[in-house]
């Protein structure tokens, strides 16, 4: 009997999501980045029928690793919004599973400045208290800049002003480590990454297409994008049959 191949047994699904919320009727662009909140239940739902565990970046990392194989699943959440901790928090308590938020920390408590014009929505993220919250829930916090800048377009003292500076301000905030980062609108190059890595993350994530294999540069690890018009087939074939991969 022919063994399965090593990099197929150890895929890893990492999702990435935005808003567990309803979309605004009048909102002209990046509807994608909302998931209803039904939605966001029956994908954890499913996700647990199929016998999968979802997990934070944290804890996914022996599997990244290659250290672990099993059914799991990593859960993340971008930017920090407080639909996050009122939405998401309940369903992934009620399966049992944790997940990743990256916080801009120097918007906790305020809105998606960096992109609320273009919106024309201001969407209001987790004060430190809420962030707390979701820490002491069970969930991680992972750090995603000050600011949301463009990374590759700063320069090297604004690049550690960000990445190491959001480590920093979580850390104090937290009373923990924070050991994860994503990098703002997954812009991401050799310089920006080996800051990352340099600032202590022991992992971070892109908006590349693709689920994570053992073996890959764990400071550019692609993750699968949860979509507002995903339907949950198609949420089942993103994830768990290796489509994304195909096409990355």
């Amino acid at each position: 009997m022919t063994a399965a191949p090593m990099q197929r047994a150890t895929a890893v699904p990492i999702l990435m999501y935005h808003n567990i919320a309803r979309a605004p009727r009048k909102l002209p662009r990046w509807r994608s980045l909302y998931v209803s909140p039904g939605a966001f239940a029956r994908q954890m739902w499913l996700l647990r029928r199929l016998g999968y565990t979802g997990l934070s970046m944290t804890a996914a990392m022996p599997y990244l690793r290659g250290e672990q194989q099993g059914r799991v699943a990593v859960i993340t959440l971008d930017d920090g919004y407080l639909d996050n901790l009122e939405a998401a928090l309940p369903v992934l308590a009620r399966h049992g599973f944790s997940a990743t938020c990256y916080a801009v920390s120097g918007q906790l408590g305020r809105y998606n400045a960096w992109d609320a014009e273009l919106l024309g929505v201001r969407k209001p993220t987790m004060t430190a208290v809420q962030l707390r919250q979701w820490q002491q829930a069970g969930m991680e916090v992972g750090a995603h800049t000050r600011s949301h800048p463009r990374l590759t377009q700063c320069t090297d003292a604004q690049l550690r002003e960000e990445i190491e500076g959001s480590k920093h301000d979580l850390e104090d905030l937290l009373g923990q480590p924070v050991r994860q980062f994503c990098y703002p609108y997954g812009d991401v190059d050799e310089r920006v990454a080996a800051v990352a890595r340099e600032a202590g993350y022991h992992a971070a994530t892109t908006t590349h297409r693709g689920r994570a294999f053992a073996g890959m540069d764990l400071w550019r690890l692609p993750r699968i994008q949860v979509a507002r018009h995903h339907v949950l087939a198609k949420f089942a074939v993103k994830t768990l049959s290796g489509y994304e991969d195909r096409r990355a």
